[in-house]
């Protein structure tokens, strides 16, 4: 099968070869995939890929869909059926016995511990395969467990985000921060964003953002303060990290929540530990979902109230150009790639 893989780090040691397809075994099925997400972790893992249980040559790719090639005749999996897929699970630890899939503490994910999305098939565990009707976008519906996942665990996981507060979304354009904004919206939340593009800004209020801050030209914080009458925000989602932490305690109210899922400029900012406690701050991390947040997410998107953005799709061939843009900071919404 054609599949893009990594044999070495940086740019020059992503390929797109022919490699084995992957053995269907007892209790896994087999997927043709026919759209998988471009994320930041596939930056992560082309450049370092420190701290990551993983062996080269590996096949990148978090999250993807497609079509059932192969299941067991028990599995309730058939053939020709539409599914997307969730992060590989044990189902067997204290939290899958909880319903917290992501704090598994045999997780394996794709793309990251075992050969991943960005190739014509993968074998998985049949419980990682949510089936999907036939009028099903694959391409749209491959965008969703990643950003969108991470996006709505956020923002209804720990702290709900209710109808009546206000969520600063930093650096607006990213796949997690677009699918913020977009359920803030659905949710009824005020959201404020932040960027140095003033175009991503103008498309961010085209989603139903209540204001935009560039911060290249304006002090986020102060900004933010002026638009809430000098309180502050109630929540804000922020995976910058280092660059923009400083500013997104300020722009907390008391009692406010600063929710992370990355750190693409940093990982150790400042703690500013007398304004947590002065204010009775709450800081917390977040990445992925849980199973039943994710069947969630997925209701909303099948019932039409929610159409992920997507900003290109590209070819499996082309998968270097869709990198480019990412590492640039270029999108907004998601990247795609198709593979036909």
């Amino acid at each position: 099968m054609k599949a893009a893989v990594l044999e070495k780090r940086g740019a020059e040691g992503l390929r797109v070869r022919d490699f084995p397809k992957p053995q269907r075994q007892p209790g896994e099925a087999l997927m043709r995939i026919r759209a998988a997400g471009v994320n930041r972790v596939d930056l992560y893992m082309r450049d370092n890929g420190v701290g990551i249980t993983h062996q080269l040559p590996l096949i990148l790719g978090v999250e993807g869909a497609g079509e059932i090639v192969e299941a067991d005749p028990d599995s309730g999996l058939k053939p020709g059926m539409k599914a997307v897929t969730y992060t590989q699970f044990c189902g067997r630890c204290r939290y899958c016995l909880a319903g917290e899939q992501p704090l598994c503490e045999s997780l394996r994910i794709a793309g990251e511990h075992r050969h991943g999305f960005f190739a014509e098939y993968i074998s998985l565990p049949t419980r990682c395969f949510i089936p999907l009707p036939d009028t099903t976008d694959l391409v749209e519906v491959a965008a969703l467990p990643s950003a969108y996942l991470t996006a709505w665990r956020m923002l209804f996981g720990k702290r709900q985000l209710r109808p009546d507060e206000t969520v600063l979304i930093v650096g607006i354009g990213s796949g997690v921060a677009v699918a913020c904004l977009q359920l803030a919206r659905i949710a009824g939340a005020r959201a404020i964003v932040t960027s140095s593009s003033d175009e991503k800004i103008r498309r961010a209020l085209e989603l139903g953002a209540s204001h935009g801050i560039n911060y290249r030209t304006e002090p986020v914080s102060k900004s933010v303060l002026a638009l809430t009458d000098g309180k502050g925000v109630d929540m804000v989602i922020d995976s910058v990290g280092e660059a923009s932490w400083g500013e997104s305690l300020r722009s907390l109210r008391r009692g406010g929540r600063l929710v992370t899922c990355g750190a693409t400029t940093g990982s150790n900012p400042p703690a500013d530990l007398q304004r947590v406690f002065i204010r009775q701050l709450e800081i917390y991390g977040s990445t992925g979902g849980n199973l039943a947040e994710f069947r969630e997410l997925i209701g909303l998107y099948s019932s039409g109230k929610l159409r992920p953005v997507i900003d290109r799709r590209y070819a499996l061939d082309d998968i270097d150009s869709a990198f480019g843009r990412l590492q640039r900071g270029e999108q907004f919404g998601k990247l795609l790639i198709t593979i036909e």
